[in-house]
């Protein structure tokens, strides 16, 4: 099997690469990725050599060369996308692009080779924000995007059902919650705050710090989506949760615990513009059809992934200046 993945330097779409390439002796991965501030080709330094791996430095809005390397495959897994929401607030313009026409010309790339098998990587934050007393999101949950980020995302998963209607492509999407793990870009929280505390500084924490996410092993994450890939029913979605609802303080409390470190270190800061209160994700329809549901527990996975950073701090000791 051939299988093109798109933003295949980034965070979980090397972590996949990797998944692949150790699981599947015959399998061949292409990996197109612009190497935008979030790709880093040195998350695949251990397969750039493998003859099943190749790399193509390009952008899903290139009409022809997507339509090129999807004439190759059996598969797409597209991962490429803008993914951080206070950039989206920011400057959404990078975001519409990416995620919503990049989306789109890799359908209409898929639409002329109707047998390739095309598998969206979304978000939870499409449907939105939960109260407390709220049940956790599922595939027939309404979406309710609130950031520039989760709405460019709603659109493309609006994208890929109405193609797959229209046109009869042979479509699966994912809806995960919040990943974790090694090779994520030290913007994002978890690795932010292992970070700062390596290099002697404090962890921001928005508002009080009540904010509830549900965590995600990337590994874990990588095994759903290959199950997926192969097992999925075509024109389904599928949400993937890592059964770990945390507050943004718990996991602080974690990360000092773990890194020997007080609540001296934290520095509450201003909230982020319409924060999200809570996410959570039911995965029993993955469970329950598929067999699948999370292994790695957090504690242990948080563990791990700490000292992953500890082990590879000139990895994104670089990172750490865009």
């Amino acid at each position: 099997m051939k299988i093109l993945v798109t933003g295949g330097a980034g965070f979980i779409g090397s972590n996949f690469i990797h998944h692949i390439l150790n699981k599947y002796s015959d399998y061949e991965v292409i990996n197109l990725d612009k190497l935008t501030y979030a790709g880093n080709l040195e998350n695949l330094k251990s397969v750039e050599n493998d003859s099943r791996y190749s790399f193509v430095q390009g952008d899903i809005l290139d009409r022809e060369l997507v339509e090129d390397l999807v004439s190759k495959v059996d598969k797409v897994v597209h991962f490429a996308a803008e993914s951080h929401v206070d950039r989206s607030i920011t400057d959404a313009s990078s975001f519409i692009q990416t995620n919503i026409v990049g989306t789109q010309t890799l359908l209409e790339a898929v639409k002329k080779f109707p047998q390739v098998h095309f598998h969206h990587v979304s978000t939870d934050e499409v449907f939105g924000s939960l109260q407390f007393d709220e049940q956790p999101f599922n595939e027939k949950t309404p979406y309710d995007p609130k950031s520039p980020y989760s709405a460019s995302k709603a659109s493309s998963d609006h994208l890929v059902r109405a193609y797959a209607h229209t046109y009869g492509l042979k479509v699966t999407i994912s809806n995960c919650s919040n990943n974790y793990g090694p090779y994520q870009f030290p913007e994002k929280l978890i690795p932010l705050f292992i970070t700062n505390l390596m290099s002697g500084q404090k962890v921001p924490v928005y508002g009080d710090g009540l904010n509830v996410r549900d965590w995600l092993h990337v590994a874990d994450h990588c095994e759903a989506i290959d199950l997926i890939m192969h097992r999925g029913e075509l024109g389904e979605t599928y949400c993937i949760g890592g059964a770990a609802e945390k507050t943004n303080r718990e996991i602080t409390d974690l990360i000092l615990k773990t890194m020997c470190r007080d609540e001296n270190w934290i520095n509450f800061v201003a909230d982020r513009p319409g924060h999200d209160r809570r996410y959570a994700i039911d995965f029993s329809k993955l469970k329950n059809e598929l067999g699948w549901q999370p292994k790695i527990k957090f504690e242990d996975g948080i563990a791990e992934t700490v000292k992953w950073y500890q082990e590879n701090e000139a990895w994104w000791q670089k990172l750490k200046k865009i």
